[in-house]
């Protein structure tokens, strides 16, 4: 099976496994009392109907998208006037502007925008974003003005590209994809998608505004997504239940190691602009907040090996009935030691695509990089990675020897 993501066999195969009374006795008690926690969790450190308000409340005028009266309309381009030389950045002198037919206004509207915004290819017929500031009301003129001078009007910025159509339609293809190749598997994977979204934007996030403890709100959301994700996804079978319990042990080792880690290199939890405004919104602990984002950021990569082990040492039992256990466990490591190995590439991987911009940012400052290792965010970058890496790979060896308990050998015919 090597490093592949073959993560369900066909239901002969859970058929023909013998199973150890003893283990499965004990492996649906541990998961009996995991869901129990669980739901005493939910019910604990249920939020509060306004604590996303409240919250917004501590933070008083912060809280607020917008000033008083500003609104985002949308508008159409009808012209695109060239970049700015230099910086990119307007000077007045009508370059690096769109000119934006808004509803209500007679003519279109002049907007300087960046150079880099000009760079991404708009084009009349293009739609944006644009935000309107209304006029002071009680603004007084300027003192050399006449008298009788006129109000001045709103005026308009550039505030987003309307990106609706390729959301869209690459959310369809997503689904279509899924659905053609996937099929009933690939739908309940997305169902399953859904539910951990509304887990995370209903419950989580209001419980974490609410003042609750990261990490355990971190331990409780993902093993309430874990329990319907797996079950719903892969089927109710005692190798699902495998697979569950080794993404439970995987995240509770995730959250010991990343508690101690954040506190050891005393990592604050906020690195850029948006941390600084939530900052407003009352007394959060910003390092508890990373320490669920470190729980919550390895979940998928955990379950997929969780899920491939369990699975490979179910093909392997189905291939050897008779092996003993200690076998079966040693044949599964080696397909675990390979998936780990690109898992790891994976995550690596996947912070360096995002994280480019500023990768090239340090690359080209006169630091050294073990320097520059040390801030903030670069810093909490490293240890989110290596944190959830050692959990992923020790969520292997316990997986694979749950499973190998579970799966027993067969006996022996009767002579």
């Amino acid at each position: 099976m090597g490093a592949g993501h073959s993560h369900r066999a066909s239901s002969g195969v859970d058929e023909q496994i013998v199973v150890g009374r003893t283990a499965r006795t004990a492996l649906l008690a541990a998961l009996g009392v995991a869901l129990l926690a669980t739901l005493v969790g939910l019910i604990v450190w249920w939020p509060a109907s306004d604590a996303v308000e409240r919250s917004a409340d501590n933070g008083g005028a912060a809280a607020q998208f917008a000033a008083p009266g500003v609104t985002f309309p949308s508008g159409t381009i009808v012209e695109v006037t060239p970049r700015c030389s230099g910086d990119g950045l307007p000077d007045g002198s009508g370059c690096s502007t769109l000119h934006v037919k808004v509803a209500g206004e007679p003519d279109p509207v002049v907007v300087p925008v960046p150079g880099h915004v000009i760079d991404s290819g708009l084009a009349p017929g293009d739609k944006v974003e644009l935000q309107r500031t209304p006029p002071p009301e009680d603004a007084p003129p300027p003192e050399d003005a006449p008298k009788d001078m006129p109000a001045s009007g709103a005026g308009y910025s550039y505030f987003a590209t309307d990106r609706d159509s390729t959301l869209l339609w690459l959310a369809l293809a997503f689904v279509v994809v899924v659905l053609v190749i996937a099929r009933w598997r690939g739908f309940f994977a997305m169902v399953s998608l859904a539910f951990g979204g509304l887990v995370v934007w209903w419950w989580m996030l209001p419980a974490l505004l609410d003042g609750a403890p990261g990490v355990a709100v971190a331990l409780v959301s993902a093993s309430a997504i874990m329990f319907v994700v797996l079950y719903l996804t892969h089927g109710l079978s005692l190798r699902t239940s495998t697979a569950l319990a080794g993404t439970i042990a995987g995240i509770v080792l995730t959250a010991g190691i990343g508690v101690i880690a954040l506190r050891d290199a005393h990592l604050i939890g906020i690195t850029d602009e948006s941390g600084q405004i939530l900052s407003t919104f009352g007394a959060l602990d910003f390092q508890a907040l990373l320490g669920c984002a470190l729980v919550i950021a390895g979940l998928g990569v955990l379950n997929d090996v969780t899920i491939t082990q369990a699975s490979a040492v179910w093909e392997l039992r189905a291939a050897s009935p008779s092996a003993g256990r200690a076998e079966i466990f040693a044949r599964a490591m080696r397909i675990g030691r390979d998936h780990i190995a690109s898992t790891i590439y994976t995550i690596v991987f996947a912070y360096v695509g995002t994280a480019l911009i500023l990768l090239m940012l340090l690359r080209v400052y006169d630091r050294p990089l073990l320097d520059l290792l040390t801030t903030e965010q670069l810093a909490e970058e490293v240890v989110r990675t290596l944190v959830t890496s050692i959990g992923l790979v020790l969520a292997v060896p316990i997986t694979t020897g749950i499973a190998a308990l579970i799966a027993a050998p067969a006996k022996p015919p009767e002579v």
